[in-house]
């Protein structure tokens, strides 16, 4: 039973594993014995997090890519083919939210930035459908079975205020995962699923100023997301590496199309 969770012999490749989030799942798939490619637009932090995984006796290559831009990520495919042979899995983590996406209490409804709510909207949604194209094509021809997991996120099925953005690419990516689940299956039997791992709320460098304040407490919208989650505390990155091992390894072959919630009970607490 414990060799189904193992990642050992798996080549995985992490998008957004520059971010917080990304770096627990880079850690977890190395911890599990998988080989990593640390994807993301930071060239410092992505071979700063590779040189100390080798170091430390793993696997692990740094990815320069911006995950709308299909040349970078034709090469990043092609660099991680040419060091590892070929690509078992694939974690869709890059996305989050912006400033220009975020509408602030005082500001008209009626007149929000829509240009930005669509950069938002398209770094979720296209952020996870074109790295997919790229990379599971490769997994596809050099993979025994091969997983892709996207990162939802709560927004995706109830309405989070001031993000409309935010909510509308993640709810776009909910609906993508199912029916690109199906085409796999309809394709390539088991061969190749695909599934999403929903996160409850987690701080990272794009919402702390959001949830928390500077000396620790939290901020109004903090203190909401604390009364909406049963367990009265954001969530550690570390508490992601189990769903996220579990969704990649082979323990998971008859899953697809699912999204997992690790949110400390938010997604199904009434409020009451």
């Amino acid at each position: 039973m414990a060799d189904n969770f193992s990642l050992a012999g798996k080549v995985i490749v992490v998008t957004g594993g520059t971010g917080i989030l990304g770096e627990a799942f880079i850690n977890g798939i190395v911890e599990a014995g998988g080989a990593v490619g640390i994807l993301g637009r930071n060239a410092e932090v992505a071979h700063q997090r590779a040189d100390q995984i080798n170091q430390q006796g793993g696997r692990a290559i740094a990815l320069v890519a911006d995950v709308l831009d299909e040349k970078q990520l034709l090469e990043a495919k092609d660099k991680t083919l040419s060091e590892f042979g070929k690509i078992d899995g694939l974690v869709n983590a890059a996305g989050g939210n912006m400033p220009e996406g975020v509408l602030l209490p005082g500001e008209d409804i009626f007149k929000m930035n829509l240009a930005g709510m669509k950069r938002v909207m398209e770094v979720n949604l296209w952020g996870t459908v074109l790295p997919t194209q790229v990379f599971g094509e490769a997994m596809a021809n050099t993979a025994e079975y091969g997983s892709i997991v996207n990162i939802s996120s709560m927004n995706s099925k109830r309405a989070v205020t001031r993000v409309l953005g935010y909510n509308m690419g993640k709810a776009a990516m909910d609906c993508y995962n199912q029916w690109f689940a199906v085409e796999l299956a309809n394709r390539y039997g088991d061969k190749l699923r695909m599934n999403a791992l929903a996160p409850g709320f987690f701080l990272t460098e794009q919402n702390r100023n959001l949830l928390t304040t500077p000396d620790g407490g939290y901020t109004d919208r903090g203190a909401s997301v604390i009364r909406q989650t049963p367990y009265k505390r954001f969530g550690h990155p570390d508490e992601l590496k189990g769903a996220i091992v579990w969704l990649l390894s082979d323990a998971s072959k008859f899953v697809t199309g699912a999204m997992i919630c690790v949110d400390g009970g938010f997604s199904i607490f009434s409020g009451v």
